[in-house]
């Protein structure tokens, strides 16, 4: 049964192909949002600003997004479905580490505040009339998501890198302690 239970965990090679398609279509969605800004440039001329700004502002939304889904096709691969030695993780880049799908939730967060920036950003814009203040709903939205997100706390452990990592441990030691 322990071995039948075990072996689910290569179910989740679906999750990690899947985000892995998902980035390559984040990346061609990206390169078509760059050409299309290329393309107006090319023929409009100066006149093109908005239009080229607003595409190059998603494409740089679609390509980070694909970037995030690399990281999570990564991190599903190998923290759920293959045990990776610790010599080998040793040798792979910080940001591409993830400790647990605790830092998996809170990067999906980060992302999703990132892309409600962009989208508030490329939406200003792109408006040719004067605001209306209900275009305020979205920045207050991203607001209270980032506040949510800072009461979460941060799970990265670079996220202090003046402190270094023997002294936070010992502080978080002593923390545990005085709480018993």
């Amino acid at each position: 049964m322990l071995h039948f239970i075990l072996s689910l965990r290569w179910i989740t090679l679906i999750a990690a192909l899947g985000a892995a398609i998902g980035a390559f279509l984040m990346f061609a969605e990206g390169c078509t949002k760059l050409a299309y800004a290329m393309e107006s440039v090319v023929q409009q001329g100066e006149a093109a600003g908005t239009p080229a700004i607003a595409a190059v502002m998603q494409a740089t939304d679609a390509f980070l997004f694909g970037l995030v889904l690399v990281v999570f096709a990564y991190a599903i691969f190998f923290g759920f479905a293959v045990d990776m030695p610790d010599r080998v993780r040793a040798k792979i880049p910080l940001w591409m580490q993830v400790n647990g799908i605790g830092e998996i939730k809170v990067t999906l967060i980060e992302v999703v505040l990132v892309y409600l920036v962009v989208d508030f950003a490329t939406d200003v814009v792109e408006a040719e009339t004067q605001l209306a203040w209900e275009m305020l709903v979205q920045p207050m939205a991203i607001f209270l998501i980032a506040g949510a997100l800072r009461l979460l706390g941060n799970r990265h452990p670079e996220a202090h890198p003046d402190v270094p990592e023997e002294p936070r441990r010992a502080s978080e030691a002593s923390r545990t302690l005085s709480e018993r």
